[in-house]
């Protein structure tokens, strides 16, 4: 990534801790609102129809935001930008709680969407920055930490919501926290400008091709990210007939099994390379969802869900970090595969339910299934690019 540093550079073992600090506040956002969705239902009197299209909302937002990220990203120092865009993201965080109708509910949630996005394309930038200041992968590390900051929110908000404490309330404490923290960890971000010389990204600009077909194999693991998180409780309760205490223990199982097996992931990656370690993670990924389907034992299942979490788990950092080799300018592609991945996570709820609706929620993970084979299929499209050989010398 061509850039200027200015000299207040910190050093790569302070950025990367910040970054990881960033990545997990980014992570308690999402995994607050997410538990918190049922009070948000209640609030508006949504039924699940209702509260369904608005949870389309946040992936509409994002997808709207995303191609701009890349502008951004090349205008303003990426240190202020990531600490701008986080504190608007903390801030939207309470947005939700405050609508009282299904439509207000859905404008807020666009907003919120696109806060999310714009701050996670300016996040994953810097993580970029880092991981070329290592000169090793780091970057599955950081997407370790969103999971463990998913946790945490959620965590909290499970223990909120069994006190009765008002949604408001709890939204607006957790930003108050947030601000603190995201400021303090910004501090020691990488200051990061691209080369003078080098000409802007159009304004709003369409993936290209190389970028569209990266961004493919990251939809599919977000897809079943997003999927599983919002619907393996469901799945667990409603089809095999468990106890409500077993299907939030599956959610828990899944989220674990992926922030472990991204926290290993630079190991991996590092001694096998991205190509081997997607396909590895590809095919446990595809058995973990196989299970899931075919499998009526309840232990099966859960251990299946575990299986599909460390398979998806290593991908998205990767898919960004091969992003960012693309082209010119690395933000846009980041901005690119972004709006195509995460806008397919954000959306993945919604489409899982119209499909169940339809025929059946084992149907909706067979699409899964589907899906995380492609994922594997793909997995060379994230080969490092060789530098070119040198020309031969004319003939004598």
């Amino acid at each position: 990534m061509a850039a200027v540093v200015v000299s207040d550079t910190p050093t790569p073992r302070r950025a990367r801790a910040a970054t990881s600090v960033i990545f997990a506040a980014h992570g308690v956002v999402t995994g607050t609102f997410a538990a918190r969705i049922p009070w948000v239902a209640d609030h508006v009197d949504v039924g699940a129809g209702g509260l369904g299209v608005a949870l389309l909302m946040p992936g509409l937002g994002a997808i709207l935001a995303m191609p701009l990220s890349g502008r951004l990203v090349h205008r303003f120092d990426l240190r202020s930008l990531t600490r701008v865009l986080m504190l608007l993201w903390c801030a939207a965080l309470i947005l939700p709680s405050l609508p009282t109708s299904l439509l207000g509910l859905c404008a807020v949630l666009v907003v919120y969407g696109a806060t999310a996005g714009v701050a996670d394309v300016a996040m994953n930038a810097h993580a970029v920055v880092v991981e070329e200041r290592y000169g090793r992968s780091v970057m599955s590390g950081f997407h370790g930490f969103w999971s463990v900051g998913g946790l945490a929110g959620s965590a909290v908000a499970v223990f909120a919501a069994r006190h009765d404490v008002d949604a408001r309330v709890h939204f607006a404490a957790t930003t108050a926290v947030l601000i603190v923290v995201v400021l303090a960890a910004c501090a020691a971000l990488i200051p990061h400008r691209p080369e003078p010389d080098l000409a802007a990204p159009p304004a709003f600009a369409l993936p290209t091709r190389a970028v569209l077909a990266i961004g493919l194999v990251g939809l599919c693991a977000v897809f079943a990210e997003g999927a599983a998180l919002d619907w393996s409780a469901v799945y667990v309760r409603d089809i095999l007939g468990s106890a409500d205490s077993t299907a939030a223990a599956t959610v828990a199982v899944f989220s674990v099994s992926m922030a472990v097996a991204r926290f290993l992931g630079d190991r991996v990656v590092h001694r096998f390379g991205p190509v081997a370690t997607v396909r590895v993670a590809g095919v446990c990924a595809t058995a973990g969802a196989a299970t899931v389907v075919l499998s009526s034992q309840v232990a099966l299942v859960i251990a299946g869900f575990a299986l599909l979490g460390v398979g998806i788990a290593v991908v998205v950092p990767l898919v960004f970090a091969a992003a960012a080799r693309i082209g010119d300018h690395p933000g846009r592609s980041i901005a690119g595969v972004a709006g195509v991945a995460y806008g397919s996570g954000l959306i993945a709820p919604g489409v899982i339910g119209g499909i169940a609706h339809v025929s059946s929620l084992t149907v909706s993970f067979a699409v899964v299934l589907g899906l995380v084979a492609v994922m594997t299929a793909g997995a060379g499209l994230l080969r490092p690019r060789e530098a070119a050989a040198p020309a031969p010398a004319p003939a004598a």
